[in-house]
């Protein structure tokens, strides 16, 4: 499946949005991926879409990870505990989304990004503690939030930091800010588990991964940046990270609903 010069470019502006949003939320970038993909490049297939975003946004995550490792917002055995225990999740998840008829798949991805919006809503004023790590007594929080996580991140296709960030918050009770940095290392093996899945199955664009991942780049230098400065302010991060979970669900049953009467 082949896409033209046009579609490149726009991928590479999406990536740059990816980035930005990933740098900055930790997750956002695998909220926005797949929405962009479908309706602002124009993959035809959702699956294509779903697969192609889980490569680009691993990738992304990684080169963000980077940064946050080097402000030391990165809690390394929290996020390794949480990843391997969502790897394992991913790939079945990732199996049974193959399954599920690509529309569906973008209705269920939207309504389940509402219900996080309203979590992160909830607890936009937790300052969480900076000293959380993870311990023989939260240990099966922490291995039961990654698996269920994985799953959920396997299944649509996404590096499911969105929902990585509040595990971890609630899981370890660590701050916003670390949590974001955490994630990122579990972003990078969920997005990479599944977009192997999907590859056997033929649904990966590597071209447009490789533009996207080249605008996610940039992007998400300026993300980290800012998320820096925004997280001295209580409950500013959260409400930014829910309102863009809110208008881009919005914007997906949308589109959905003008399909299905469409059709």
């Amino acid at each position: 499946m082949y896409l033209d010069a046009m579609q490149y470019i726009l991928g590479t502006v999406s990536g740059g949005l990816v980035g930005f949003t990933l740098g900055m939320f930790g997750g956002g970038g695998s909220i926005l991926a797949v929405p962009l993909m479908v309706y602002f490049v124009g993959v035809p297939s959702a699956h294509l879409a779903i697969g192609t975003s889980a490569f680009a946004v691993a990738a992304n995550a990684f080169a963000n990870l980077l940064g946050h490792a080097r402000l030391g917002n990165v809690k390394w055995r929290c996020a390794g505990v949480y990843s391997v225990a969502g790897i394992i999740g991913a790939f079945i998840g990732s199996t049974v989304g193959k399954m599920i008829d690509g529309q569906r798949l973008l209705v269920f991805f939207a309504l389940l990004m509402l219900v996080v919006g309203f979590l992160m809503l909830r607890k936009r004023g937790a300052e969480g503690d900076p000293a959380a790590q993870c311990s023989r007594g939260n240990a099966h929080k922490v291995v039961g939030f990654g698996g269920l996580t994985g799953v959920f991140s396997g299944f649509f296709g996404i590096g499911g930091g969105f929902l990585i960030v509040p595990g971890l918050i609630a899981s370890t009770g660590m701050p916003i800010l670390f949590a974001i940095g955490s994630s990122l290392v579990a972003v990078t093996a969920f997005g990479l588990t599944t977009a192997l899945n999907y590859a056997l199955s033929g649904y990966v664009d590597w071209l447009l991964a490789g533009v996207f991942i080249a605008g996610g780049v940039v992007g998400g230098l300026v993300g980290a940046s800012l998320a820096r400065h925004l997280s001295a302010r209580k409950g500013l991060l959260n409400s930014l990270f829910a309102t863009l979970i809110f208008v881009v669900a919005g914007y997906m049953l949308y589109r959905s609903a003008g399909q299905t009467l469409g059709a």
